[in-house]
């Protein structure tokens, strides 16, 4: 789906620097990236904090000062991850979003991961979500990035189905290796014949295909009271697909 993606020429580039950095001794190559982002900071005084929310990719905070105020977000991508999530898509989609006010800034990529603007606000809670003033401020949000419209003359097609089929591919292992996984939960065969009624049964409706944000977890939502709306941090869609 990459080649269907069209970042707008005004979007800033993105310049890749060279640096890999080790999830389990993430400074070296933290400070690595900070010398080239923020050459004025000395790296003696670099603070780093790291946010243990994520459930696959590693995400480090850099700065200075008492007060996060200028925080550089360093995200490690998890292992393996980049068999199932498309890299290049992943960092025009973020381009594409920013370029709409819809997204941070995105400094740069590096070997194993990326580097992004740190957005001030709270990340919320499933008991914040659930409040009507709430949860209409973030589907005004998420209406924001399906009108956009980044496919350039090209009809969008959905990527659902293709990703799913990788996934399912990727997975047929772990039947075979778990045997608890193999008991708790319903096995390739029957998941794969859902997942072939669900795409006979959706791809008839005729749904508008769109950018999705496609990892809407509560604390991927943050609350900037300043500005009194919602953002949604991590905010680079993995592909598009269909909304229903």
């Amino acid at each position: 789906m990459a080649n269907y993606i069209h970042v707008p020429d005004e979007a800033p580039a993105v310049p890749k620097i060279e640096v890999t950095v080790d999830e389990n001794d993430y400074r070296p190559g933290a400070l690595r990236l900070m010398k080239e982002l923020r050459p004025n900071w000395k790296p003696s005084e670099i603070k780093m904090k790291f946010f243990t929310d994520g459930i696959t990719n590693k995400l480090l905070g850099c700065y200075v000062g008492a007060v996060m105020q200028d925080v550089v977000l360093v995200r490690i991508y998890g292992n393996k991850t980049e068999l199932l999530v498309d890299r290049e898509n992943e960092v025009k989609s973020f381009r594409v979003l920013h370029a709409h006010r819809c997204a941070p800034s995105l400094y740069c990529t590096f070997n194993n991961g990326l580097c992004y603007e740190f957005l001030q606000g709270t990340a919320l809670e499933p008991e914040h979500i659930r409040s009507q003033p709430v949860f209409r401020l973030i589907a005004r949000q998420l209406a924001r990035y399906h009108a956009i419209h980044a496919h350039n003359g090209w009809v969008p097609r959905s990527d659902l189905w293709l990703k799913m089929g990788k996934y399912f591919a990727l997975i047929s292992k772990c039947f075979k290796e778990h045997d608890r996984l193999s008991l708790e939960v319903p096995s390739p065969q029957h998941l794969r014949k859902e997942l072939v009624w669900l795409q006979q049964s959706l791809s008839v409706l005729d749904s508008p295909v769109v950018l999705c944000h496609n990892d809407l977890l509560c604390k991927n939502i943050i609350y900037n009271q300043r500005e009194g709306e919602y953002e949604l941090q991590r905010c680079s869609p993995r592909h598009y697909c269909v909304t229903g």
